[in-house]
């Protein structure tokens, strides 16, 4: 159905970004870029960031519908889309519900682990459990169990923040201290080598498909927040260069989690392929960002689908349900 909708079928839309996270700023580039984009397809586009005055906003003067950009804490753990929903506001993406379970990593990889995907071996630790009961243990104890390397990364949150991969068990520390700056639980998970790539999921009324998927190459080696915000540090591959079967289990993975998790609209699942093909699971982004070096319009550029008219017709979809 990309396509075929115009101008007068929306009305006045709402673009919402910034907000209050730790990733404000990439939310506020992610919202001038589909604003833009919108506006270049004809759409009457506002953008505006979150605050106390926004609720006055949708009761007296509601719009068509909104597209929210806004990442991290707020923007994809479910509470503003709740609100849009309490106004009877229209809006693309997940509703507060499913974003509550995908935004939770643990949570997230329980449930596609469950509809059949692969997913790293998992610990998950809270910071008064790691300080209280003795973080030297926990941490020899995790070792042992998942191996090295592995990954901590905080449970709820985007971007990389607070997220490293640990080589040695001395580095295991650190990482946990880093992870417990960004938010209260960390995830520690298996190492899985091979191709990190990333595949995006839209609906616009005729089913989830996924989109070519974009291969990652950090010239740092990790795609961490520097890699993912920094023009030129990390090389995008588009479609990736994977052989056809494990393409095709890529995106038929990224569509399973998509609908395994109850997402809407829009989403983006980021899998790391492994040596044999096996693509595995590491997490979905149900507000996934819209910057000049952001995966979804590359995808959507090798898919021959212009960003205007891709937020458009995922507007629209939202705003006819």
């Amino acid at each position: 159905m990309i396509g075929i909708f115009v101008m007068s079928d929306l009305g006045r839309v709402l673009v919402l970004a910034g907000g209050l996270s730790h990733e404000r700023d990439v939310s506020l580039r992610s919202g001038r870029r589909v604003a833009d984009a919108l506006r270049s397809v004809g759409v009457e586009v506002e953008q505006r960031d979150v605050d106390a005055s926004l609720v006055d906003r949708l009761r007296e003067d509601p719009p068509d519908a909104v597209f929210p950009v806004l990442h991290g804490v707020t923007g994809e753990d479910g509470a503003l889309r709740q609100v849009l929903d309490l106004y009877g506001v229209p809006y693309v993406g997940a509703d507060a519900a499913a974003c509550r379970t995908a935004f939770d990593k643990p949570v997230a990889s329980t449930v596609v682990g469950n509809a059949g995907l692969h997913t790293p071996a998992s610990v998950v630790l809270g910071h008064d459990t790691f300080r209280e009961l003795g973080a030297a243990a926990l941490m020899e104890a995790v070792v042992s169990q998942i191996g090295l390397p592995l990954v901590v990364k905080p449970a709820r949150g985007g971007s990389a923040l607070g997220a490293s991969i640990v080589r040695s068990a001395d580095e295991l520390p650190a990482a946990m201290v880093n992870s417990y700056s960004y938010g209260p639980v960390a995830l520690i998970e298996q190492y899985v080598d091979g191709t990190e790539v990333a595949v995006t999921v839209v609906d616009t009324g005729d089913g989830p498909r996924a989109l070519p998927a974009v291969e990652i190459r950090p010239d740092s080696g990790f795609y961490d927040y520097e890699a993912r915000y920094t023009a030129g540090a990390t090389q995008f591959v588009v479609p990736a260069r994977l052989e056809p079967e494990a393409a095709g289990a890529c995106a038929a993975a990224a569509v399973q989690a998509h609908q395994a998790l109850g997402l809407r609209d829009l989403s983006r699942t980021d899998l790391v392929v492994d040596a044999a093909g096996v693509p595995w699971f590491l997490e979905v982004n149900v507000a996934p960002g819209m910057t000049e070096t952001s995966l979804v319009p590359l995808a959507a550029e090798a898919a021959g689908i212009e960003l205007g008219v891709l937020c458009r017709d995922l507007l629209a979809t939202a705003a006819a349900r």
